[in-house]
């Protein structure tokens, strides 16, 4: 996908290094002592800031906007946190086919719109240097984190829904995939380069 933004040949590995980097990097750690990572989300100066980081300091193939993958799902009625040492905790995970029923479609333009204002002054920032990618969690990893309440290392809870309930799942995977497919669609609109 960076040969399609650039059209040119280059080199993947920058961009992982980007990404991976961009933790390590004592101004994202002094911002994240100060900010916890869904405020930095939500903030679009920060999130803007933290975007443009490892691409000011690194000589990368592009930029990554500074998102979290599972943000749709609070919109959805699934809020969570991020639990130090544990990663994201869903505050009431899905556990039967009425909570899949009780998700909610939104506009991505509207509760999303901090993610979509990061982008505009990403790209005013970048002025055309590189490509800004965007991107949204797959249907199976927000699904799995819904089910889960976090993360999981054999997803016995997700298949357990998978193969004890497939119309449900089904279900849950429809409704995620429609708000990505619009998420993705509202960041292609708000200027990315790429989503992924």
């Amino acid at each position: 996908f960076l040969k399609a933004c650039r059209r040119e040949p280059v080199d993947v590995t920058p961009v992982w290094f980007m990404r991976q980097a961009g933790r390590y990097m004592a101004e994202y750690r002094a911002i994240r002592q100060r900010y916890s990572l869904l405020e930095i989300c939500a903030q679009p100066d920060l999130a803007t800031e933290v975007t443009l980081q490892p691409v000011n300091r690194i000589d990368v193939d592009a930029a990554i906007l500074f998102s979290d993958l599972l943000l749709p799902l609070a919109p959805m009625g699934l809020p969570f946190d991020f639990i130090k040492g544990e990663g994201p905790q869903i505050e009431q995970p899905i556990n039967d086919a009425a909570d899949i029923d009780r998700l909610r479609p939104f506009e991505p333009r509207e509760a999303l719109s901090h993610v979509l204002t990061a982008i505009v002054q990403v790209q005013r920032e970048l002025h055309g240097r590189v490509p800004l990618i965007g991107f949204a969690g797959a249907p199976f990893t927000l699904a799995s984190y819904a089910i889960e309440g976090g993360h999981s290392n054999n997803f016995a809870k997700t298949k357990a829904l998978m193969y004890g309930h497939p119309d449900a799942w089904h279900r849950l995977c429809e409704k995620l995939a429609e708000v990505v497919g619009d998420y993705l669609v509202a960041q292609i609109e708000a200027g990315v380069n790429a989503v992924q």
